[in-house]
């Protein structure tokens, strides 16, 4: 049975959200879940839930790692042998093999940070890579980097492209899935200096290469994996979030403030406008994977309410049992 570790210390709510998360997790997916964090404060809560009878223990941990863990600071903690935060204690479940794959909704950072430090990268990977899914007009696209490496070379977009690839096909169900580089037009030629260095190494990768694409190119699904440096694609994710939360918004607004015909027709409407919402909700897609570390794992938003919680769980469980690890060392061994 697949066992998933997660960070009950995660999000900005800690650990009520982790918690409820698990609990509905449990009863829902064929799985074992380990929460760790403080016993103190996890205990109560799964005692309110009545979770007795669910497939969930606690591993207690005395510390936690925040946004306030920076530079130095934070490597030790990240590092240290014995190490008492929970993001450590849960890695090394995977580590140790005593977890399929760990999940947090921590801080991104430390997150990889810890992994790297108590994993390791993969054998042929210079630098993991961030790998949400983002929604399309035809499905979705899997967009790596989007945080983790502001600073990229032209090697790590098509380490990018082939864990991305690798992903696609074995968790999302995309058969030879197409590649694309995020750039500033569609032709050959064009783009950052990394752009156009990168081009002719994905041409000869062996992957299913479409070319250059546009932000609108993704959005009409035209690839099934986008590749770019981590402060293009970070920028790209928190624009496109806030653009779905102010649509949401101004619609909710302008159906309220109506008149009666408008309102009735947002009556109308509704299990339509909810469909959307659940499209454009992150909360729906759970955690994006730290591909490239070697182990799984998966970062979800510090804001994730029970139910981004529970659906990160879900996409975790999903990459074990694809078996995702162990195809993209199989591609990165032929690439090499």
């Amino acid at each position: 049975m697949t066992t998933i570790a997660l960070d009950a210390m995660g999000t900005d709510a800690h650990p009520d959200p982790d918690v409820r998360g698990a609990v509905m997790a449990a009863s829902e997916y064929d799985l074992d879940i380990v929460l760790v964090g403080d016993e103190k404060q996890i205990r109560p809560l799964l005692d309110s839930l009545s979770a007795d009878s669910l497939p969930i223990r606690v591993l207690h941990a005395s510390e936690m790692l925040t946004m306030n863990d920076k530079s130095d600071e934070l490597v030790r903690k990240a590092r240290h042998k014995d190490a008492k935060n929970s993001m450590a204690i849960g890695i090394d479940l995977v580590k140790n093999g005593e977890a399929d794959a760990f999940v947090s909704a921590g801080n991104t950072g430390a997150t990889m940070v810890t992994s790297l430090f108590r994993l390791g990268r993969l054998k042929g990977i210079n630098r993991p890579a961030l790998a949400p899914v983002f929604p399309t007009a035809n499905g979705s696209c899997v967009v790596l980097d989007v945080g983790a490496n502001p600073d990229c070379k032209p090697r790590n977009l098509v380490e990018f492209a082939i864990m991305g690839s690798v992903y696609a096909e074995k968790v999302r169900g995309v058969s030879n899935p197409k590649v694309g580089i995020i750039s500033n037009g569609e032709e050959a030629g064009k783009g950052s200096e990394l752009v156009r260095e990168t081009y002719p190494l994905l041409e000869g990768s062996g992957l299913n290469f479409y070319g250059n694409i546009e932000g609108k190119d993704l959005i009409d699904g035209k690839v099934d994996v986008a590749v770019t440096d981590g402060f293009t694609g970070n920028v790209m994710l928190k624009s496109s979030e806030a653009v779905a939360k102010l649509i949401a918004k101004k619609l909710k607004e302008l159906i309220m403030n109506g008149n009666l015909l408008v309102k009735i027709g947002g009556l109308l409407v509704k299990p339509a406008l909810g469909a959307m919402k659940s499209l454009l909700d992150p909360n729906d897609v759970g955690a994006a994977p730290l591909l490239g570390v070697n182990g799984l794992v998966f970062v979800g938003h510090g804001s994730s309410d029970a139910i981004a919680v529970k659906n990160a769980i879900r996409v975790a469980k999903e990459a074990v049992e694809a078996d995702v690890l162990t195809s993209i060392r199989e591609a990165l061994e032929k690439k090499s």
